[in-house]
């Protein structure tokens, strides 16, 4: 019934149309036809980088036109034009009424424009003869000047015009200049897969360019092409099957452009604003919000680092935005390292297309949910080997690790996320609450988490997936204190004759109290909160400088991140392979994402203001675990005192920290998993009258101490830290949880010292031994049972 409405209403619509056509017809000024070949080119888009002086690029600019004639242009390649564009073309006359109505029904099934109700003869005419302007009289001079075309050349005539002038996007007019372009053979040498490309590309050339975003839906569309040759009998099920199989593979880009992943971010901008048929023709100025100096730098780091990744980890890729968070425009963006290696994908832009997991990037966000309702920086939670499923169903297990395989025991929240603690970071997320963290996510512009229901608590860990350029807007909120402005790349768009269509807005929204985000910055910032990852003044400490930072990586070192801010400048990194196969040598952000986050604000940082975060406010709450104690003292009945350690849930109910002590803490799921090892802990580490003082049902039903002797030895490599650099001599500083049997020293894979009966820490230095570019230090150590553990980090030669 819908179909026979709408179908009702577009014929209405056609009879009235052609009446309106005759009446006007003698009253238009129309192009001639007869010289079809010497119309003159359109008008060029131009994009700028801020300053309007450097040309990024120019759309459509240095036209490449090659004829060749109509029986050199292979079967193929006039079929998939027709089966995409208008297969009854030698069937009726300059106007299909049937085409119309068929291209609309279509795009309705479908949700989309699949196929387009221009006859071949219109979309000559549009896209040769007439300005790009949407407009009725357009339209009836497009009618009038098809019918004038088809009296003036015949249908194979119409055709060989059409493949010899349409544009295929770039500077690429006509099927031979398009083939010479994409594929750098002849139109005559093309296969059918490759010629359903090419037809697939005149109905939107920059949208479906192979060398943008969209080259999936370029490929969805030459096999939808494909299908309906078929259908019709064009090509065999041999011919078809073949041709969805035939591996495609793109000739580089040869054309003049700057920050092209930028460039095509503001391309598909502008087509989905302005339409893809007047960016093309219009000669519209466009001034980007794109630093140009800035741009050369991180392309400059990217190369560099990507090139260092993969001779060292075997990752060949990476990826950077930086922003001005005052403004929300976007200064740098480079979303591969080498934009023209078509080979491997390299003009996939990871920036704003790749769906990677942020790993701990994203744990700022879990912690600032926890804040707002009421949790302190210097709230504790136990870092302790904890179970986290509460099924009891061992397939179901879920106990985290810190990344060095060690546990700290009572941790303020500042300490676990300047840490970057993972077991700490899970207890946050399950206090703050999932939704409630994914409802802060969204709100800062994270717009990749949309399914509740499909994250667990690992989701603080980085288990749902982001965008680059989204966590960059978000980190940008934190930067301005919890106010975002909006992310724009566009400062202009103007017409050849001055009209403007649009210029840049600073759209303000307060997202969050900025208490919130000053106590994250502090965090963040604090050279010393993240002491267990970096030595002092590491590579994330820039001298003179306020800048807060988090890294991230995530599973098997498939990705790994750095996010950075001062209050005028915002970057993100990525580092990784676009086919998401696992980095070597456990290369994890500090060895494969820091050094180029480093290279890059080393040179950024003096060319900014040099500005100042906003400190905190001091908070403070009546209850001890909100304000940094864990032994808390207790007067029972009777009137005596005696201190008692317990995990937080025993103090707080988790939607409501700062509210009253729960009633029965039991009624927690997570109460006794949290409460068991937090009473082992307290078992080794005070003595038995400290013990005793705990109330003894406590520790007849919580407390169960694991047998330690035939457990590993945890080992912790204080100096040097794992991606530190260093020179000859240098120091190592190590501890262990327990007295080790013996201890063995290994530099790149060479024993260097073996030490027998040793205590609990080791100090010595190193110098007779030969520092490459990058170089591993293991230590390995065996307990009194023989049982052997051990550490490795990777060190470079400073």
């Amino acid at each position: 019934m819908k179909f026979l409405l709408i179908g009702g209403v577009c014929i209405a619509f056609l009879i009235f149309f052609g009446i309106f056509v005759l009446i006007t017809y003698e009253t238009l000024t129309l192009p001639q036809v007869d010289n079809f070949s010497d119309q003159p080119a359109p008008q060029t888009t131009k994009i700028y980088d801020r300053t309007g002086q450097v040309l990024l690029y120019d759309l459509y600019g240095d036209q490449k036109r090659t004829p060749i004639a109509f029986d050199e242009i292979p079967d193929y390649v006039k079929k998939a034009t027709l089966a995409l564009e208008d297969k009854d073309f030698y069937n009726h006359s300059a106007f299909s009424i049937k085409g119309t109505l068929r291209a609309l029904v279509t795009d309705i099934i479908q949700g989309q424009t699949v196929e387009g109700g221009s006859t071949i003869t219109q979309q000559l005419v549009k896209n040769t003869l007439l300005d790009p302007q949407k407009t009725i009289t357009r339209k009836i001079k497009e009618i009038i000047l098809a019918y004038k075309l088809e009296r003036r050349y015949s249908k194979d005539e119409i055709l060989n015009l059409y493949l010899n002038d349409i544009p295929y996007g770039g500077n690429a007019y006509g099927i031979e200049a398009a083939s010479q372009s994409y594929f750098n053979k002849s139109a005559k040498d093309l296969t059918l897969a490759e010629a359903a490309i090419l037809a697939s590309l005149p109905q939107a050339p920059s949208y479906y360019s192979p060398y943008g975003i969209h080259k999936q839906e370029l490929l969805n569309r030459a096999h939808y092409g494909l299908k309906i040759m078929k259908d019709l009998g064009w090509i065999t099920d041999t011919e078809y099957n073949n041709a969805l199989q035939e591996s495609i593979t793109f000739a580089p880009q040869k054309v003049s452009i700057r920050a092209p992943h930028f460039v095509m971010m503001v391309i598909d901008y502008l087509n989905k604003q302005y339409g893809e048929d007047y960016v093309k023709s219009a000669g519209l100025n466009v001034i980007t919000t794109l630093d140009w100096p800035t741009q050369q730098i991180a392309e400059d780091v990217v190369a560099r680092g990507a090139q260092r990744n993969t001779e060292l980890y075997k990752g060949t890729n990476a990826a950077l935005v930086s922003e001005d968070p005052k403004t929300g425009q976007i200064i740098s963006l480079v979303g591969s390292h080498d934009y023209f290696d078509v080979a491997h994908d390299g003009n996939f832009d990871v920036a704003t297309q790749g769906l990677r997991q942020p790993g701990s990037s994203f744990k700022p966000f879990v912690y600032l949910t926890a804040f707002t309702k009421g949790y302190t920086p210097q709230t504790i939670v136990f870092d302790l080997p904890t179970e986290f499923d509460t099924s009891g169903d061992p397939h179901n297990s879920y106990r985290p690790e810190n990344f060095d395989g060690q546990f700290g025991g009572p941790t303020t929240l500042r300490d676990a996320l300047g840490n970057s603690l993972n077991v700490p970071s899970v207890k946050v997320l399950y206090l703050a609450g999932i939704k409630d963290v994914i409802n802060m996510a969204q709100k800062f512009g994270i717009t990749t988490l949309n399914d509740p229901n499909r994250y667990g608590l690992s989701l603080v860990l980085g288990g749902g997936e982001v965008k680059l350029i989204d966590m960059v807007n978000a980190y940008s909120i934190l930067s301005q204190e919890g106010t975002e402005h909006k992310q724009q790349f566009i400062l202009s768009v103007t017409t050849n004759d001055g009209k403007v269509l649009e210029t840049y807005n600073d759209t303000v929204t307060p997202v969050v109290d900025p208490q919130y985000t000053r106590e994250i910055t502090d965090i963040l910032s604090s050279d010393s909160a993240r002491s267990r990852l970096f030595s002092p003044h590491g590579p994330l400490y820039f001298q003179g400088y306020d800048v807060a930072a988090k890294t991230g990586t995530t599973n098997d070192y498939r990705d790994a991140w750095v996010f950075a801010y001062t209050p005028n400048i915002v970057t993100g990194i990525w580092a990784g392979n676009n086919d998401n196969t696992p980095m070597q040598k456990s290369a994890g952000s500090i060895l494969a994402a820091v050094p180029m986050l480093n290279d890059f604000y080393t040179q950024i940082l003096p060319t900014r203001p040099n500005e100042k975060f906003t400190p905190a406010n001091p908070v403070s709450s009546k209850k001890p675990m909100l304000n940094g104690q864990y032994i808390i003292p207790i007067t029972g009945s009777d009137g005596k005192s005696h201190d008692e350690i317990h995990s937080i849930l025993y103090y707080v109910n988790k939607d409501d920290p700062q509210g009253n002590y729960p009633d029965n803490p039991n009624i927690d799921p997570q109460f006794k998993n949290w409460e068991q090892p937090v009473a082992q802990w307290a078992a080794k580490h005070f003595s038995a009258t400290s013990i005793n003082t705990l109330p003894q049902n406590y520790i007849n039903t919580i407390l169960q101490t694991d047998p330690q002797e035939s457990n590993p030895i945890q080992i912790s490599i204080n100096n040097p830290k794992n991606g530190d650099y260093i020179s000859s001599p240098f120091s190592i500083s190590s501890t262990f949880n327990a007295i080790p049997q013996s201890i063995k020293i290994f530099f790149n894979n060479v024993l260097i010292q073996e030490i027998s009966n040793p205590s609990s820490s080791i100090h010595l230095t190193v110098s007779s031994t030969e520092i490459q570019t990058q170089n591993s230090l293991r230590i390995e150590v065996m307990n009194k049972l023989g049982v052997t553990s051990s550490k490795e980090i990777i060190l470079f030669k400073k």
